[in-house]
């Protein structure tokens, strides 16, 4: 697990440079805010949020439970999605307008397409809407639930 990585992931750094190069400015990781947010816009009060579908518990194809010490992952992933839940709500109670983007909508088979998730956050950052949550496309090429 120590070679595993918390930030600068691919998926991450997708949307810090397609982001970057619309002219959206941001902070990484602020220490100050609950969760460590993995991007963090002042200027639009939002933050973002790059969840590996895996790690964050996600109910899509990605995740599966893993066969070995059953246990230890069950309290492990628990924990993390419990985490995440008192995070996002702290984050909404101080003002803070959140979008969640999982990995399934930037990688696989179910992905979108970068622009597009691209253009779904500008939209979002640029509105008034206090969340967005991206995930990968069901079968028929819609957004999933949720």
């Amino acid at each position: 697990m120590a070679a595993i990585r918390g930030t600068n992931t691919k998926p991450e750094m997708l949307l810090r440079k397609g982001l970057h190069a619309r002219g959206f400015r941001f902070r990484l990781h602020e220490k100050t805010l609950p969760g460590r947010p993995d991007l963090v816009l002042p200027k639009y009060r939002a933050v973002l949020l790059v969840n590996g579908c895996f790690w964050h518990g996600h109910d899509c194809y990605l995740f599966r439970w893993p066969a070995t010490r059953e246990e230890f992952w069950r309290r492990k992933i628990a924990g993390n999605v419990a985490r995440d839940t008192a995070n996002i709500t702290a984050l909404r109670a101080a003002g803070w307008r959140v979008s969640l983007i999982w990995e399934c909508a930037l990688k696989g088979k179910l992905r979108w397409p970068d622009e597009e998730v691209i253009d779904r956050v500008s939209l979002w950052l640029s509105s008034d809407d206090p969340v967005l949550e991206l995930r990968g496309r069901d079968s028929a090429g819609n957004e999933g639930q949720g």
